[in-house]
């Protein structure tokens, strides 16, 4: 994964593979230019994580909650539905696997869900989300390769909008 090695890595790897894919990194990440990381932690050479406040928007976990979670469910034509791979894969989009029956997510597992979709966000730059983007055909902006194929045909797709929309904080 890119999150590996110690906290201090963490962010340096995390920045370096965002920029090889083009991508920027979620707000929470990012040093601002002529910014220096504020290091916490006992002890001077401490290895802990690293706070950087930018003025960041956030993300609205209702409208995660009620829009945009049950597009991750969602069966589309020749494709499988986001939860079968992305439950089941050690990847930057982690969601919880569904109880046997269930049909949706509990409290818990969709606090877990908005949690891991953190760091492949950039509230405010859905066009720079990897959320979006990943699964974006490459003739639309996307990526090359999604393994679970290219589940939106283009910027118009109305759970495109829907994701995109939450990104930028619409109600």
């Amino acid at each position: 994964t890119i999150f590996g090695g110690s906290l201090r890595n963490r962010t340096r790897s995390a920045a370096e593979a965002a920029a090889e894919d083009g991508h920027l990194l979620p707000q929470r990440h990012q040093v601002a230019a002529g910014c220096t990381p504020i290091g916490l932690g006992a002890g001077a050479g401490s290895q802990a994580a690293q706070l950087v406040v930018l003025g960041a928007q956030s993300l609205d976990y209702d409208i995660f909650k009620s829009k945009v979670e049950p597009i991750f469910l969602k069966k589309r034509p020749g494709l499988a539905r986001c939860v079968v791979c992305h439950s089941a894969a050690n990847n930057a989009f982690k969601l919880q696997p569904l109880a046997e029956g269930s049909k949706t997510w509990t409290e818990e597992q969709s606090r877990k869900n908005f949690d891991s979709i953190q760091d492949i966000v950039v509230p405010g730059k859905p066009e720079s989300s990897r959320l979006l983007l990943h699964p974006l055909i490459h003739s639309a902006g996307g990526d090359e390769f999604h393994s679970g194929g290219q589940q939106f045909t283009s910027k118009s797709d109305p759970d495109w909008k829907t994701i995109a929309d939450w990104i930028n904080g619409k109600k």
